[in-house]
């Protein structure tokens, strides 16, 4: 009876947030006005492929499609890189200074982004950089949060196994290459998984710093729509469904590393 309970109360809440997404995607199915009548509809009485039709020739979507991935991309490859180096750096070497150098990094993850936003836009206005892919990549190239999770998860790693590398006449980068990498692939998976989804979702930072609406991400090409079709609700709903199906697959394509990196990320640390 316990179970019961449990597995009962666990599918309600699952029908409960799947619903929206169901109606989301049945919606845009729909024809033009069928999903405002009421009651709403859960099922179209007639699919459709209009909205979607409409998102790809007449609002140009393909354009912030690609604005997006590159981005998302290019943040996530950069994120990577640099804070799995940084993370293998704070667990494994040794240099004077360590400690209170990773006590103020994690101290400044309690100032909120929206503080730094206008110091970074004038940095980045000075390059020249504003209204370009850069814009967005290089503020996102290493994280706090990132170099703390690999950090962790490398504390996991045997000293025995680096200082055999050594003997063996191994270089750093050869050590980090061949035997860190390999090892992390759990938690960089989970962490580009993050920072992929983050990159991908977020608004206000692309909004900020491109000026030219050929820029935009979907996100904020979404938002733009938004405000020019308020009342076609099919026709947002379509483009929301296409905005959520890159994340959706990286997460689906990845979920088994997900969970093992989430599950031995804080081994010991």
């Amino acid at each position: 009876m316990k179970k019961f309970i449990i597995y009962s109360l666990v599918i309600v809440i699952a029908i409960c947030a799947l619903l929206p997404f169901f109606w989301m995607i049945s919606a845009s199915l729909m024809p033009n006005g069928a999903a405002s009548v009421y009651p709403p509809r859960f099922i179209p009485e007639h699919v459709t492929f209009e909205q979607y039709k409409s998102l790809f020739t007449r609002l140009n979507l393909t354009r912030f499609l690609l604005n997006s991935l590159i981005i998302s991309v290019g943040v996530t490859v950069c994120s990577l890189l640099l804070n799995s180096m940084a993370g293998y750096a704070f667990a494994k070497h040794r240099f004077a200074g360590k400690k209170s150098l990773f006590k103020l990094l994690l101290s400044s993850m309690i100032i909120p982004g929206q503080v730094t936003m206008l110091p970074v836009f004038l940095m980045l206005k000075n390059m020249g950089l504003i209204n370009t892919y850069f814009a967005i990549i290089i503020p996102g190239m290493a994280s706090i949060f990132g170099i703390f999770l690999i950090r962790q998860f490398a504390y996991s790693i045997p000293d025995s196994l680096i200082e055999a590398a050594k003997i063996d006449g191994a270089s750093e980068f050869q050590i980090y290459s061949r035997i860190i990498i390999p090892l992390c692939k759990p938690i960089l998976v989970t962490l580009g998984i993050f920072t992929f989804m983050g990159t991908w979702n977020d608004f206000l930072w692309p909004l900020i710093v491109m000026t030219d609406s050929s820029m935009y991400t979907m996100p904020v090409a979404l938002a733009n729509l938004m405000g020019e079709h308020a009342q076609d609700t099919e026709l947002m709903m379509a483009g929301s469904v296409v905005t959520i199906i890159p994340v959706l697959l990286v997460f689906l394509v990845l979920q088994k590393y997900y969970i093992k990196g989430i599950m031995m990320g804080s081994v010991k640390g």
